[in-house]
């Protein structure tokens, strides 16, 4: 192989890695904890969406009523959707709007929230 092609096959090498890595690596993202109540009694948490979620975890009450407000700052269409598969939510976000995702979890644990591709990630956490 010349030179050239040695070249062009590392940065091959490191452009597939680096792809990877974004997509795919775990990402240590803030952590937010529902406040009080408003006056319907949901627990709201607002999440920016641009190239992940912001907070990464969200920590609600379980048997509450939970409002999840997406604030989605681009038009990447991997951040179009989230799904939230163990409550049945699958949602359409609207680029540059906000957009309340509301539902009651009736059990405990940590549930996964992706992108309707599954590249974003983030979590909800329902605890007793």
């Amino acid at each position: 192989m010349t030179d050239a092609e040695w070249i062009v096959l590392i940065g091959g090498v490191i452009a597939i890695v680096a792809v990877n890595w974004y997509f795919l690596a775990p990402r240590s993202g803030a952590t937010a904890v529902a406040g009080a109540a408003g006056p319907d009694g949901a627990q709201t948490v607002r999440i920016k969406v641009q190239g992940g979620y912001t907070p990464q975890t969200v920590r609600v009450k379980r048997g509450r009523p939970v409002r999840l407000v997406f604030d989605r700052q681009e038009t990447s269409p991997c951040s179009e959707e989230v799904v939230l598969a163990e409550f049945g939510i699958r949602q359409f976000l609207l680029p540059f709007k906000d957009t309340a995702v509301t539902f009651t979890p009736d059990r405990s644990g940590k549930f996964d929230m992706t992108c309707g591709m599954s590249m974003l990630h983030g979590n909800v956490v329902v605890e007793d």
